[in-house]
């Protein structure tokens, strides 16, 4: 036995059973060069969304296969669009939507910021430093920076309302600087401020509706404290309808009030020619039944998902009731919501609760287009934002900046709690990190200072953007930074900086910690990943094996499942 084992441990190396392990066709790669590959597509796709940062950012024209064309500078709209098939450029997509959806706006900011943190490990990777130690470091380093944020933030929790309501303005007015409604900023942050204060507590942004109008300016755009939605297709008697309602008892139902034409070939048989009207009159029986059970609520004004056709529209004037059917989804559920009543799916048995009331109904002209609103709504407040412009895609990217404000100004008002912006927190960020690495005695410290370096990417691509010499700008921000001046940002409209607060340049804190903490964390996961395997698709049957391939060691195995030397390797338990 003994003997057998020692011949059987001599086998030479060529006849060995090869271990197969992966598919055939299956592409793999790993180590440092793998780390590096990554870190280079991820500094590619902050490069595609870099130029969009900031006041003075461009804008992005993507055009799709099915010829839809968007014109936006919102990172999160670009990356949402350009959806990148590089596993790992997705992961960082993927992280920085993150950002969009918990705050609203950053999103371009976290790809930088990635992107510079990886770009700064690179050194250190290719040096053969291992990457959980910088990793280690960042996290050290993201960890000092909440540190710092905390006793940076500005509360402004105690300040009367009026001087609170100027700081939510000037916190919308920020995220516009980028958008492209700057111009109109002032405006629009008027609409945004008055849009969340007429919610309630909870600012469910569900109960503000945006509704486009082609046609107008910008500064024709305006709120409605209350819902408004687009008139609906309407019959003959429509006109003879009354158009304004004060305490009006409104019914929402989920209804079909209108005579079908039937598709179906159907026969009937019949003893006399009279019976035939029975069978007619029945359909007309049903319908005039629904329409009486719904005259006899009080309604005055009528809104129905389904149609309502002309026989219904006319019925319903006749008795000077409002209706509008094929109303939107959403615009129903909202107005439910607003009047605290719930849809009926029938006309029978109506309950009591059914009907609700605000102060005021009213159809109004906005542009070629007719509203119907509702405003006084008292059981769930709400508002809706009538936006007006020249073309289609100049409106959609209007509704998009002012989503990314509406987002940011509710964390402001949910958090109480602002920083400056035009790059000044991270220029102060950046020269607290310097100071911390110095007191820092292992490797760690060279990592820790090129992070800090890397948060300069937002001052510099700022000016950058700007037209301006960015090592001129920079280097006078350090210098004032580390004289004490920590609110000094970029000043864009001029080749300088400017003290950001006094500026009223201000962002919430949430969106500078979840920004950062993003970015980090996205640049640790990247850097963890030292093996990208390929897999290719099966084109076998369900169930079956696809063709093996050999593993690292050796060869892979034939037909027959034996090795080259004509072994099958065995598993011992």
């Amino acid at each position: 036995m003994n003997k057998s084992r020692k011949q059987a441990g001599n086998i030479p190396f060529g006849v060995q059973p090869k271990i197969i392990l992966l598919r055939e066709g299956t592409d793999t790669s790993q180590g440092i060069p793998q780390i590096i590959h990554n870190i280079n597509a991820c500094e590619a796709l902050a490069s595609m969304v870099k130029t969009t940062l900031g006041p003075r950012g461009l804008d992005k024209l993507i055009s799709l296969d099915n010829g839809h064309t968007t014109i936006t500078n919102d990172g999160a709209t670009i990356i949402r669009l350009l959806n990148p098939v590089h596993p790992v450029a997705k992961t960082l997509a993927d992280i920085a939507l993150s950002q969009d959806n918990e705050i609203g706006d950053g999103t371009t900011t976290v790809i930088l910021l990635a992107g510079s943190f990886l770009k700064a490990a690179k050194p250190f990777i290719e040096e053969g430093v291992s990457s959980q130690v910088v990793i280690r470091a960042f996290r050290r380093a993201c960890h000092f920076a909440m540190e710092a944020i905390d006793t940076l933030k500005y509360t402004v929790k105690d300040q009367s309302a009026k001087d609170r309501e100027q700081l939510l303005l000037r916190i919308a007015q920020t995220s516009m600087n980028s958008k492209l409604i700057a111009p109109c900023k002032e405006h629009f942050a008027k609409i945004c401020v008055g849009a969340l204060q007429s919610l309630d507590q909870d600012l469910n942004l569900d109960l503000v509706g945006v509704k486009q109008v082609v046609g107008g300016m910008m500064e024709d755009s305006q709120l409605i404290q209350g819902v408004a939605f687009k008139k609906t297709f309407s019959y003959a008697g429509f006109e003879q309808q009354p158009k304004r309602f004060e305490n009006p008892k409104v019914l929402l139902l989920n209804v079909e009030l209108e005579l079908k034409n039937e598709n179906t070939k159907a026969e009937i048989h019949i003893d006399d020619p009279s019976e035939y009207q029975a069978f007619v009159d029945a359909e007309w029986n049903i319908i005039f039944k629904k329409l009486d059970d719904i005259v006899k609520t009080g309604a005055n004004v009528v809104l129905s998902k389904l149609a309502i056709g002309d026989l219904a529209t006319q019925y319903f004037a006749d008795r000077n009731i409002f209706c509008a059917g094929r109303v939107a989804q959403e615009d129903l559920e909202r107005t439910s919501k607003a009047l605290g009543v719930p849809i009926q799916s029938t006309t029978r048995d109506l309950p009591d609760n059914c009907i609700g009331t605000c102060a005021l109904f009213e159809e109004k002209q906005f542009g070629p287009d007719r509203y119907n609103l509702f405003t006084g709504c008292p059981k769930a407040k709400t508002a809706t934002i009538i936006l007006r412009g020249g073309a289609s895609k100049f409106i959609e990217e209007m509704e998009r900046s002012l989503h990314d404000a509406l987002m940011v100004t509710k964390r402001a008002m949910q958090n109480s709690a602002v920083l400056p912006g035009a790059g000044a927190i991270e220029m102060e960020l950046s020269k607290i990190l310097r100071k911390k690495a110095i007191e820092i005695k292992t490797k760690e410290q060279l990592i820790i200072t090129a992070f800090a370096e890397a948060l300069e990417i937002i001052p510099r691509q700022l000016v950058e953007n700007a037209g301006f010499d960015t090592t001129t700008v920079i280097e006078k921000l350090r210098q004032q930074h580390h004289e004490g001046k920590q609110w000094m940002g970029v000043d864009i409209n001029e080749e300088g900086t400017i003290d950001s607060f006094e500026a009223c340049i201000w962002e919430p804190s949430n969106m500078k910690v979840n920004a950062i903490s993003a970015a980090t964390e996205a640049a640790a996961l990247i850097l963890s990943v030292d093996e990208t395997v390929r897999a290719p698709q099966s084109d076998q049957g369900a169930g079956r094996p696809g063709p093996a391939v050999r593993g690292r060691g050796g060869g892979g195995m034939g037909r027959g499942g034996m090795g080259r030397g004509g072994m099958q390797p065995r598993l011992r338990r």
